[in-house]
């Protein structure tokens, strides 16, 4: 079984219910979209269940913008304000401080990838460009596109994207051609899990 889970943003109590909820088994594949951390009480605390879950379950973890701010800001670029609008001060606090981010919790951002491909289905944080090759495709707009990608018809030939970045409250975004599995637990919605093998949805309230 193929499972996808959305933005969890520090949403540590939530992320925990929603695996108790689906069960997986060591031969299940668990994809996350991104946006591990940020906005939420717990970033570290979802860090350190991820890179424990991972140790007995098959995992893929997508980079989300919220990875990649943290990134940017750790190899010195000059995103501190681009972070500070978007939830930096509650990953830093769930840390104690910056300097205290342990380095295998470095080494599991600096590990994620940008998109994942099956034959049926791409797994990816925000969307892409349509009509762009998944190789040729931005980092930035992997990251960060929204509504270019949305409004797009089939914005990757043949094959559904499944996607988080763009909160849709309480439900999943759910169209031919693309799915939105972010909704918004950080917001007070609910953390959501695909099983694409029967296309069945598992969700859990937002617990603060």
């Amino acid at each position: 079984m193929i499972y996808a889970i959305g933005d969890i943003h520090g949403c540590l109590e939530s992320l925990k219910k929603l695996i108790e909820k689906i069960n997986p088994s060591r031969t299940d594949m668990l994809i996350f979209v991104g946006d591990y951390i940020d906005r939420g009480p717990n970033s570290k605390g979802v860090v350190d269940f991820l890179i424990k879950l991972s140790r007995s379950r098959k995992c893929i973890f997508i980079r989300g913008n919220h990875e990649q701010m943290l990134l940017d800001y750790l190899n010195g670029g000059k995103t501190r304000k681009l972070w500070h609008f978007n939830g930096m001060e509650y990953t830093i606090n769930s840390y104690g401080g910056i300097d205290k981010i342990p380095e295998k919790h470095i080494r599991f951002f600096e590990k994620t990838i940008l998109f994942h491909e099956t034959d049926e289905y791409v797994f990816v944080h925000a969307g892409v460009r349509p009509g762009i090759p998944l190789n040729k495709q931005k980092d930035g707009d992997l990251l960060w596109i929204r509504d270019e990608f949305i409004y797009a018809e089939w914005p990757v030939k043949d094959k559904v994207v499944i996607f988080g970045h763009t909160p849709v409250l309480q439900e999943p975004l759910i169209m031919k051609d693309k799915i939105g599995i972010d909704t918004g637990c950080v917001y007070g919605g609910k953390l959501t899990a695909l099983r694409l093998d029967d296309m069945c949805f598992f969700s859990v309230k937002s617990i603060f």
